[in-house]
């Protein structure tokens, strides 16, 4: 009934105006004035019944911008994540980093990256396109398909440049860290993209990373692998036998609010990345919903069963490990796969934070490396062991859907392309971030004094404090 109402009042509504209309010009005007009025007032009506749908490219413009807040939102999720998992006298830094990533990225990307990502005029290994120098090709306000673009693309690239923040925290110096978030926006972050999603080389073998399983996420963990790598550990974490030690994070509450927005948020990462208003939107958000279930879920069992308690911080890890996994596979697979796809997630950033921490050595608070980068490899490997080319091509034509996956009798053609893309980001951006890394450590440093690590970052890089009128305790 409400269907019905809601179809029939807007017709008898108008209907009901034009009538009362007729009435009140009825009694003043002449018979031929009638007439016209009445032609005038249908013609204004089939007019409004003509606009009352909103054109194909004013409905994907208004989605990419929708999304595009969404996923600027994880910034937020992002900060509150890291803050609360590490120690109280280091939340300013923590803040600051999540901020300035955002405020540096954008004008680099504004800049230049966006031209090295989308540019028509380059090659398969860097695009190229001067009119996308400081988007001149905005300038008159005119070009909103290439502006909302630009926009969706700057808050993934801001999405890369903070994951490193996580896990080079609590001992990086300031400074250091503002100059990686330039070159990550600016070179690093364009270059993998336009390998992918620009019309780069491995987009012309068939990769699919539907959302950025590895053009995000994965380039942020490999780069944050080679900072935590040359910045060391910090002070305290490994005993005088190599045994990793506890460092418990001050505020779990501020974490789990963090990955919360941070869900919120990937609606619009991954159902933005169809780039248009389309029906297939509503597939990659309940794919992308039961991944993230199932892997909180499954994380939360196993660091049940190995240390007979329920680990919250274990279970936050393996929300954000499942939504990292099925970022790359979200319009490629069946719902029941996404849950598959969770499920294993969850079971392999528990294990792999473990082997990073105890066997590597690596000192990453927040676990980054394992959910971005190891869980992000892992499902863009999924896109060639359960990927559908019926679901994918639902998607893209007939010449660039996916050939289908293992799972589906497919052969490991779809898969081996998945894995010279995985293999080939992480040398690049690995190999490139430690250059850049060992750079900064040669010239303005990487890491803060012992005294500043002692006291806290907050004081130390910027004179303030978050909790002022608390008393933390110096470790």
């Amino acid at each position: 009934m409400k269907r019905l109402l809601s179809t029939i009042m807007p017709g008898l509504w108008k209907t009901g105006l034009i009538a009362a209309c007729m009435a009140l010009l009825a009694s003043s005007l002449s018979a031929q004035e009638v007439s016209e009025v009445t032609e005038a007032a249908e013609a204004v009506a089939e007019v409004a019944e003509e606009v009352a749908y909103l054109p194909q490219g004013t409905a994907d413009i208004l989605w990419l911008l929708i999304a595009g807040v969404l996923v600027f939102f994880m910034q937020a999720g992002f900060a509150m994540v890291e803050a609360g998992m590490t120690r109280a006298k280091n939340a300013c830094n923590i803040m600051m980093k999540n901020l300035m990533d955002f405020c540096i990225g954008a004008l680099a990307f504004w800049a230049i990256g966006y031209a090295f990502m989308y540019g028509g005029e380059g090659n398969s290994f860097i695009g190229w396109d001067s009119s996308y120098i400081m988007m001149s090709s905005m300038t008159d306000a005119t070009d909103n398909a290439t502006s909302v673009g630009w926009f969706f693309q700057v808050v993934f690239a801001a999405t890369a440049a903070t994951i490193v923040s996580g896990a080079m925290a609590e001992r990086t110096k300031f400074v250091a860290y503002c100059f990686y978030s330039l070159i990550i926006s600016m070179i690093l972050y364009p270059i993998t993209g336009h390998w992918i999603w620009g019309g780069g080389w491995l987009s012309e073998m068939g990769m699919r990373d539907f959302a950025g399983s590895t053009v995000v996420h994965s380039v942020g963990a490999w780069a944050a692998l080679a900072g935590a790598m040359l910045v060391g550990a910090r002070r305290g974490k490994y005993s005088a036998d190599g045994r990793p030690m506890p460092i418990p994070g001050h505020n779990l509450i501020l974490s789990t609010l963090g990955v919360f927005i941070l869900w919120f948020g990937w609606y619009g990462f991954n159902p933005g990345s169809t780039l248009l208003a389309i029906d297939g939107i509503a597939h990659v958000a309940v794919t992308t919903t039961l991944a993230a279930a199932a892997s909180g879920l499954v994380a939360m069992a196993v660091s049940w069963i190995r240390t007979g308690k329920p680990d919250l911080s274990m279970t936050l890890n393996g929300v954000l490990a499942g939504l990292v996994a099925i970022t790359a596979p979200c319009a490629s697979v069946t719902a029941g796969y996404a849950v598959i796809i969770g499920s294993i997630a969850g079971v392999l950033v528990y294990f792999s934070c473990l082997f990073v921490e105890d066997k590597l050595k690596i000192d990453d608070p927040v676990g980054a490396i394992s959910v971005h980068g190891v869980c992000g490899a892992f499902g863009t490997l999924c896109v060639g062991i359960f990927g559908s080319r019926a679901v994918d091509i639902l998607y893209w034509d007939e010449t660039s859907a996916i050939q289908d996956g293992l799972v589906y009798g497919g052969g490991f053609g779809q898969l081996w392309t998945q894995l010279v893309g995985v293999a080939s980001v992480f040398a690049f951006t690995f190999g490139t971030a430690f250059i850049l890394f060992s750079i900064l450590k040669a010239t303005v440093g990487l890491r803060v004094s012992e005294e500043e690590e002692t006291y806290g970052l907050d004081i130390g890089e910027h004179g303030m404090e978050a909790y002022p009128d608390f008393s933390t305790r110096q470790s």
